[in-house]
């Protein structure tokens, strides 16, 4: 049994730490509102985020950071990738000396370009101490106990082990990876193509499109990732493809739900009505990945079209058009 913190109480928060939970360990999930926390305590339930889902006894909440902090072996970091910086200038002094600190969220620092794990370095944690968690986890079906598999990468091999002993259930099967980068740029950029899917969708076209776009994506998810430093097969397995997929496809993703409601003729607002209050990260994201491919020289033509759409007031006809209009050459 291992005394782990889980800091953020949005559905993907909540649903690791049920998850840490099931697999027998003792959690304390930080809410930064107290109300989230009240209602983990006393009904076992958030409903804000995953109403129908009963959670553990091992689980307690409370909205005081350090009452979760308190001798935590390992920290879970489940907040949103832009309020990551600041809430580790905030909580993170608390942060147990040797605890193994592990990043659930997905994005590009707007400003930086850093990725996640960087920022957290930033926040004066060594490398070897941060691990990463992604693959194609859809809160909601893996909260409701569907099978599904997971990735944990940390440069140090034998803290991702152990991470992959005390997360394992018999319905989420976590394997290993030393490609830190690759992890994150594959967690960080699907987000951007699952937008783009989900305007395909809004616009009515099919699965050939949804295919053509979730392969092309991957493409230039690939050459970004290279150009970072990341192994090819990371983006290739599930931390690239398989997060992909399911973030692409699924009416769950909360990136590609915002896409469809654009595609569909809504505005901004009204595309981030369709996320029910949960952050998009592939909108802020699309900003800081088309900086970092163009600081690399790297063609991202989907990232570039989703960023025009999402910061430039570029129509969702005219992006579609504009992908398909692109000069030709060999795949």
């Amino acid at each position: 049994m291992v005394a782990v913190a889980v800091m953020g109480a949005g559905s993907w928060g909540t649903t690791l730490a049920k998850v840490f939970a099931d697999a027998g360990n003792e959690v304390r999930l930080w809410a930064r509102r107290a109300e989230i926390a009240r209602d983990v305590n006393e009904r076992r339930r958030n409903r804000c985020y995953l109403p129908e889902i009963h959670l553990p006894q091992t689980i307690r909440a409370t909205s005081v950071p350090q009452e979760a902090l308190d001798g935590a072996e390992v920290v879970v970091l489940g907040v949103p990738s832009q309020t990551l910086r600041a809430n580790l200038e905030t909580w993170g002094g608390a942060i147990p000396a040797e605890a193994t600190v592990l990043s659930i969220s997905k994005g590009v620092e707007a400003g930086t370009g850093k990725l996640m794990n960087q920022v957290i370095e930033d926040a004066g944690i060594a490398a070897g101490r941060i691990a990463v968690l992604t693959g194609p986890n859809l809160a909601k079906e893996v909260a409701s106990e569907q099978v599904a598999a997971t990735v944990i990468a940390c440069q140090d091999e034998a803290r991702a082990v152990a991470l992959q002993g005390i997360i394992a259930t018999d319905y989420l099967r976590p394997y290993t990876n030393t490609d830190v980068v690759g992890c994150e740029i594959g967690g960080a950029c699907k987000n951007v193509i699952a937008v783009a899917c989900g305007i395909a969708t809004g616009l009515g076209l099919g699965y050939n499109t949804l295919a053509t776009v979730i392969t092309r994506g991957l493409a230039e998810i690939t050459r970004l990732g290279q150009a970072l430093g990341a192994q090819p097969r990371t983006l290739a397995g599930l931390a690239g493809l398989g997060d992909l997929v399911a973030t692409c496809s699924s009416p769950l993703s909360r990136n590609h739900r915002f896409g469809a409601r654009l595609g569909e003729g809504g505005s901004m607002e009204e595309a981030l009505r369709a996320t029910e209050g949960q952050v998009a990260e592939g909108v802020v994201s699309s900003a800081s990945i088309a900086q970092l491919a163009r600081e690399h020289g790297v063609e991202m033509p989907i990232t570039q079209a989703v960023h025009a759409v999402c910061h430039d007031g570029m129509a969702v006809g005219t992006m579609m058009t504009s992908l398909m209009e692109r000069s030709k050459k060999a795949e």
